[in-house]
Order: C-alpha cells, then structure tokens, then sequence
C-alpha cells in the first residue's frame, strides 16, 4: 500500500476484543507430520541440498464478524510487549497485526542494517551447540544478501550472538550492516534480500524449494516484510513478519516455525513451534466458557 501523506497519530483506542475459543484453532500440520517433515529436512541437509531450512506450519481459526484489530493489538501491547507492532486495518477486506521481536532491514540514507534471530529456549533455558550454529549460519547468509547490495568492504557483523529476553522465551540475536551501493534502488534492495533469511534457509533458493514441497499451507503476511518504507527520506524500518495474526476471509492465521539443521531433533523442534505460539494464542483467544 502507497500513501501520499503519512502524519504522527496515536493509536486508536480499541474496543473489546473477542477472539477464537482455544479449541477452534487448528494447525497446517500436526505433531506427527511436522516431525515426518523436519526428518525429510535433514536428509536433504545430508545430501547437502541445504544446510538449514526454516520448516513452518500455520494455524488458523474461526473470526467473529466485527472483530476490532486495534483491540487485538492493544491486548499483544499488554500481555506481549514487541519492539515491532502495530496494525494494517484493511477495513472489510482484513488485517494483520504484528508483535515481531525481529528487525528485517533499517535503512537511514545509505547505511542498512538487519537483525537476524536464530536459537530459541524458555526464558533463562540453556541455548545450545545447536542454536549457535542456527545463528551463525544465517548471519552468514543476511551477510551475503547485503553484499549483493551494498558497495564491497562495507558489510560487517557489529554483533553477534547476543542473547535477548522477549516475553515468554529468549532469542539469539546477531547484527549486520552495510552501507548502500550508490544508485542501489528498493527495488534492488528487496531483491537482494527478501525472503528474510531467518524464515527462509541456506541455500535460500534450494531452502524457499524445499519448504514450498514440505508445507501445506501458504504463509500469507507470516515471514514477510512488515513495516514502514519513506522513499523520499531513503528511510526505512521493516519488520520480519514472526509473530503476527493475519485475518483475511472471516478466518484469523498464526504462523509459527523453527530452524532445522543436521542437529535437530524432531520433537524438540515441535515443542519449539509451540513455545514461541503458545503465548500469543492465549492472549488472542478467548477464556474457556466465555461467550
């Protein structure tokens, strides 16, 4: 969506926020599949068709008419504090309504940076070999992206896994910056860089294959880019999609995934996909028994 004028404004306050009762919500694949699929990940990482693939499912609800999105954020703002939130309200047509802990890409003039997250545990839960080599890997790849880009010798890792506490889990977080190629458009920007490397894998091309056989159902805005771009001011802030409820045809989506390398281990990377969805569907559901 284009905007000729874009102006300061607080949000709107919502109004009560009615959601899906708990046992509405339905998953792409279950425990038996998702597990079947990241075993099928790491024979191709054996072959070595990739070296990590981001493995998603997709889970989906029922919408009561009305249903206020800027309610819904206001409940994600108290219960589930993010750096990157807010509200595209496409009126009849839908909504989406992110709570990212993820930086895609920030651009101010020439300089880009992005902030990749791989590696996830329960709030002070160990992280291990496994999610250090998760991080380290796609770091490599945002790295790569942005030398596509940007003019050579510029593109630097200026953090690296840093551990960062989020509500209900912690994440390690790594930091890449360029700066720009002179003439470089958005155009060449976004292709260059998106999908995002974190929701996507390594290669991106064999990894956006395998993933397009092994999931069931589209992502939607889930894994995208969300966010603001000022092409005038060379300025931007977007978002990877993670963590955001989309609501389009009367049925509410919520995307949730993990990283599979050689390491993984099948149930561990399902309780994964759980942790990170569990406190946002309970706080976008409706209490047991309530009308």
């Amino acid at each position: 969506w284009r905007f000729g004028r874009v102006r300061p404004a607080a949000p709107p306050d919502g109004g009560s926020w009615v959601g899906p009762a708990a046992e509405e919500w339905t998953s792409s694949a279950d425990r038996a599949t998702y597990t079947a699929g990241v075993g099928l990940v790491r024979e191709l990482v054996r072959a070595g068709v990739v070296y990590q693939a981001n493995l998603c499912r997709v889970l989906e609800a029922p919408l009561r008419p009305g249903a206020d999105p800027w309610a819904l954020a206001a409940r994600l703002r108290e219960g589930n504090e993010a750096p990157y939130s807010g509200v595209l309200d496409l009126g009849d047509e839908g909504f989406v309504v992110p709570a990212s802990p993820e930086l895609f890409l920030r651009r101010r003039g020439d300089v880009v940076e992005s902030g990749p997250i791989k590696g996830t545990a329960a709030p002070g839960g160990p992280l291990g070999p496994k999610d250090v080599a998760e991080n380290v890997m796609i770091t490599d790849l945002v790295r790569n992206d942005l030398q596509r880009a940007c003019r050579p010798g510029t593109v630097e890792v200026v953090s690296l896994l840093a551990r960062e506490a989020h509500p209900g889990l912690d994440h390690l977080v790594s930091t890449v910056r360029g700066r720009l190629r002179p003439g470089t458009t958005w155009a060449d920007l976004l292709r260059a860089t998106f999908p995002p490397a974190s929701v996507s894998g390594a290669p991106k091309r064999a990894a956006l294959d395998a993933l397009a056989a092994l999931e069931a159902a589209p992502r939607g805005p889930y894994c995208g880019g969300v966010g603001w771009v000022d092409a005038r001011r060379g300025a931007a802030e977007l978002a990877v999609g993670i963590r955001t409820f989309a609501a389009f045809g009367g049925v509410l989506r919520f995307g949730t995934g993990a990283g599979i390398t050689w390491g993984s281990d099948p149930q561990e990377e399902w309780e994964e996909t759980e942790l990170k969805a569990a406190r946002l569907l309970r706080l976008a559901s409706r209490a047991p028994g309530a009308p």
